[in-house]
């Protein structure tokens, strides 16, 4: 049985204030956009992963094998998997690549052995493997609050064209969120972000484009910078980094610009990719 993990981008973050327990308190829209990896699994004799490219962790930092953990330890089966996972969401890219597999994992092991569970129990497993978990699982535009587990989902009313563009250094997120400096943080209005998307108002949503965690990641990874900066100058409407990044995304009506913007950042040899939102 196979899945499409899709990625995610952030139009609007907002890291209200640190918690007592160490984690942020998080208003944000989400949503995810046309951009995958496919996650395989059957049932198997034993446990094995594969994955198409890059390094595979064999211990809990492997989405998938935490999702598994997790749900074996609740639902008590016994069953093993092959697992295979075509990659293309990079990593450290601020596009919930490792919780998107994540969650498809949840998905694909529910149906393969006919798990009998609520929306909501699924919910409190996939907040357990990941922040963002919650959020794949569900896969729809929303408000995502608290630190990722309290989801208001909402219908996007036009389709926006974007282009994907990733540094060849990733940003940590938890070295971003522990660089915040809550003197001068920024506080964009994720309420205004999702009217202005369930109404089509393009200019609101370009105006409300906002990110807390960008100017830690600048500092970080300077690039980001300078990269959302050259897509500004090529003419796209808006431009902001998703998540901790390091991935910055442009939005533009403008299929040229786009296509110039894509072969310039391609020929720097940066990760490139024309997409739209869900």
């Amino acid at each position: 049985m196979r899945d499409k993990a899709y990625a995610k981008i952030n139009l609007s973050l907002d890291v209200i204030c640190r918690r007592d327990d160490g984690y942020h308190e998080l208003s944000m829209v989400m949503t995810p956009i046309n951009f995958y990896d496919i996650v395989e699994i059957e049932i198997s004799d034993t446990m094995s992963i594969t994955q198409s490219v890059g390094f595979i962790p064999l211990d809990e930092s492997n989405t998938a094998l935490k999702a598994i953990k997790i749900m074996r330890e609740e639902f008590g089966f016994k069953e093993n998997f092959k697992i295979n996972i075509i990659k293309h969401i990079p990593t450290q890219a601020g596009l919930a690549g490792g919780s998107a597999d994540a969650a498809a994992t949840i998905r694909i092991v529910k149906k393969l052995l006919n798990i009998q569970a609520s929306e909501e129990k699924m919910i409190e497993i996939a907040k357990k493997v990941g922040a963002d978990v919650p959020f794949c699982y569900k896969n729809v535009s929303a408000i995502v609050e608290g630190i990722g587990e309290k989801i208001k989902p909402f219908k996007v009313k036009e389709k926006y064209k974007i282009l994907l563009v990733k540094p060849k250094k990733g940003v940590s997120t938890k070295l971003a969120f522990s660089s915040l400096d809550f003197n001068s943080i920024v506080h964009p209005n994720t309420e205004l972000m999702k009217i202005a998307l369930e109404n089509g108002d393009y200019k609101s949503v370009i105006q409300n484009l906002g990110n807390s965690l960008e100017q830690p990641s600048f500092k970080l990874v300077p690039s980001i910078k300078l990269i959302k900066e050259k897509l500004l100058e090529f003419g796209f409407d808006g431009a902001l980094m998703s998540g901790s990044g390091s991935t910055v995304f442009g939005i533009s009506k403008d299929d040229e610009i786009i296509s110039l913007a894509n072969n310039h950042f391609r020929k720097l040899g940066y990760f490139v990719r024309i997409t739209t939102i869900l």
